[in-house]
């Protein structure tokens, strides 16, 4: 998760929102065409691209409803936010496209050892032509709110839907080489090479979840920012014991800092107070947590986490 645009939490979650709900209805419509053309074809590749969007309709579902939840302001027993249900979403949806990959070989394979022809081959290429654009609009309106909120389950919905692209394109190339060219085999092969794709985007999306959701740290270049804009007023110095984690469209920043042991409380507050601005500037969804140290005398001090094994 890399800085972003100064976007408050509730302009985050306005975008997030809408985005969803236009996945939402981009997977309904996919399912639905798909399925009348599926019905009248018997393509393979289309069963394939079918089942995949009719996955992806319940994974649009779930993400729709993850990024309302994470935008919702901690509470009493959330103290930290709820923004792993954005992560916990992201899994489902790779749960969700590991088992459509498989059944997609296991029909695929089938077809393969025994071909049939395809019917009403025009309406499955149409069908496909359809499917490819809709999706094609949706990538780039996820993309765009990317660039703004780096949600991960925007993210997770935005990787089904790049390889459902990709496999809409193997599988318009299946269909029309099994209409026009006679060849059988070439429907099923087109099945088998849209599982292997979806494998690999399920893969790549249950990585970033779990990141999350072990609280892997935020990217160096974000660290360093971090450490850059802390040290910005000269009276703050040795930024040290530096924690990061992403929780969904939140940032979680603590660290220790060194400041002149003769200050007084109300300049140190006001020192501290003034870096917390600065890191808010680029990191506007952060929750910040900023322990002042007396340069020179402070004693190891942190719990079992005090030492950190990298700064």
């Amino acid at each position: 998760m890399t800085a972003l645009p100064g976007k408050s939490p509730a302009e985050t979650a306005a975008l997030t929102r809408r985005v969803t709900l236009l996945s939402v209805a981009v997977a309904t419509i996919l399912v639905a065409i798909k399925a009348a053309a599926w019905l009248a074809s018997g393509s393979t590749a289309l069963l394939a691209s079918l089942a995949d969007s009719g996955l992806d309709l319940i994974a649009s579902l779930a993400t729709f409803w993850a990024v309302r939840y994470a935008a919702a302001p901690p509470d009493a027993e959330h103290r930290f936010g709820h923004g792993k249900a954005e992560a916990f979403a992201s899994l489902v949806q790779a749960g969700l496209v590991f088992a459509s990959a498989a059944l997609i070989a296991r029909e695929a394979v089938g077809d393969l050892l025994s071909p049939h022809p395809l019917r009403e081959g025009g309406w499955a290429i149409a069908v496909m032509l359809v499917s490819t654009a809709l999706t094609m609009l949706l990538i780039t309106a996820q993309t765009r709110v990317l660039r703004q909120t780096a949600s991960v389950a925007v993210s997770g919905d935005r990787a089904h839907y790049a390889s459902d692209l990709a496999s809409n394109i193997v599988a318009l190339i299946g269909i029309a080489a099994s209409a026009w060219l006679g060849v059988n085999g070439l429907d099923a092969a087109a099945a088998v090479v849209i599982a292997a794709l979806l494998l690999w985007g399920a893969v790549g999306v249950f990585r970033e979840a779990s990141n999350q959701l072990m609280d892997h740290e935020l990217p160096d270049e974000d660290r360093a920012r971090i450490v850059q804009l802390t040290t910005a007023d000269r009276r703050l110095t040795d930024v040290h014991q530096l924690r990061t984690r992403a929780s969904g469209p939140y940032v979680h920043i603590q660290m220790h800092v060194d400041l002149d042991p003769d200050l007084t409380l109300e300049a140190a507050h006001e020192v501290i107070v003034a870096a917390e601005k600065r890191l808010l500037g680029a990191f506007p969804q952060a929750d910040i947590l900023i322990h002042a140290d007396p340069r020179g005398r402070a004693e190891p001090h942190g719990g079992a986490f005090a030492e950190s094994p990298a700064e």
